[in-house]
């Protein structure tokens, strides 16, 4: 489960819910399309009932091909209007209309009209609010400079509250930031996500015991390959076969004849059991440069993904199809992840994330 946030979109402001996605660019929302029924469903957002939205025609600069950062699939519908198609690494497919929408928070504050997808036709009733480095994002064009959240661990079946910031957080004294690195036009590589929040991973310690990985398996190399993400909307955390073998043989190592043999999780994941080993495994942690950690309590380190089945939340890169190292959402629960964009950095900061606001 991704976190999602509830947001206040069009003039009168309708509430709608967005998973936060620090991964993609183009923010979406669930629009009504125009059919002859009583009411649209209340998490659609009604177009019609907004005095501030607007769509994108065809000759809009931003439907153009080869818009630079933004890369997504753009065509002329029988409307004349901006047409989008995407589908993310998931495989899910998001489609619509290219529109222009304001964020209304308050009275008092709000976004001017930003470029959004309308979507009509997905699967899921949320939307996406794409907060990557892309000219499009939700923070580019709101012009917001940090934001931050803090996801809560899941309890039983119940989701807690967690909490989002966009400015400055009461609580960033405490964090610990690692610097951002940043890639112009000229360093664009194959397998590089160059608006992604890429930082500097240094290590991994299980239990105490730093695994012997070199650094560099955590650098993109002159391919791109190697890049470390921070990404809140994957849900597992990916390594490249290098660091992923490293962590594999450390957990056979402490429960090893524990592992359910044969047994891959969604394609990604292979070190799985068939009751929780939490107390067996221990506490792993994420070393960044400049002493920034994310410290993974041992709850944490298990996800159950059917029925007793009990995974390491870790998945291997190449398996969907990545050359890059991404830490999702389920390794960042109970931090605090600040993205300080003015600063190129982002910080850490240990939490209990239902009590967070």
């Amino acid at each position: 489960m991704a976190p999602v946030v509830s947001l206040p979109i069009g003039t009168p402001p309708q509430t709608q819910q967005m998973i936060l996605d620090t991964g993609s660019q183009l923010s979406w929302i669930q629009c009504h399309k125009k059919l002859p029924r009583p009411s649209p469903p209340a998490a659609m957002f009604d177009p019609s009932l907004s005095s501030t939205f607007s769509v994108l025609p065809c000759n809009h600069p931003i439907c153009k091909p080869r818009v630079p950062d933004f890369t997504l699939p753009t065509t002329c519908d029988q409307n004349r209007l901006c047409h989008y198609s995407y589908f993310y690494a998931d495989g899910t497919l998001a489609e619509g209309n290219l529109v222009r929408e304001k964020f209304t928070f308050s009275r008092a504050t709000s976004t001017p009209p930003l470029t959004l997808g309308c979507a009509q036709d997905t699967s899921d009733t949320k939307g996406i609010l794409g907060m990557n480095l892309g000219r499009l994002s939700f923070p580019s064009q709101a012009k917001i400079t940090k934001f931050s959240y803090c996801i809560p661990g899941r309890t039983g079946s119940a989701f807690p509250t967690g909490a989002f910031y966009l400015g400055n957080n009461p609580n960033s004294a405490a964090f610990r930031y690692v610097d951002l690195l940043t890639f112009g036009q000229s360093q664009r590589m194959p397998n590089l996500d160059p608006l992604a929040y890429t930082v500097v991973m240094v290590g991994v310690r299980i239990g105490g015991n730093r695994l012997s990985i070199l650094p560099s398996v955590f650098r993109p190399d002159a391919s791109g390959s190697g890049q470390t993400m921070v990404d809140s909307g994957s849900e597992l955390t990916y390594f490249v076969d290098e660091a992923y073998k490293k962590v594999k043989e450390e957990i056979v190592r402490l429960v090893g004849p524990k592992l359910k043999k044969g047994y891959v999780y969604g394609n990604v994941a292979d070190m799985c059991f068939d009751s929780n080993m939490v107390p067996l495994i221990g506490d792993m942690v994420l070393e960044f440069d400049k002493g920034a950690e994310i410290v993974i309590g041992k709850e944490q380190m298990l996800h159950n993904v059917e029925g007793k089945v009990w995974c390491v939340a870790i998945g291997r890169s190449e398996m969907i199809g990545a050359a890059s190292n991404i830490i999702g959402n389920l390794h960042q629960q109970n931090h605090w992840v600040e993205f300080d964009i003015a600063n190129r950095r982002v910080g850490f900061g240990k939490a209990d994330c239902t009590r967070s606001v």
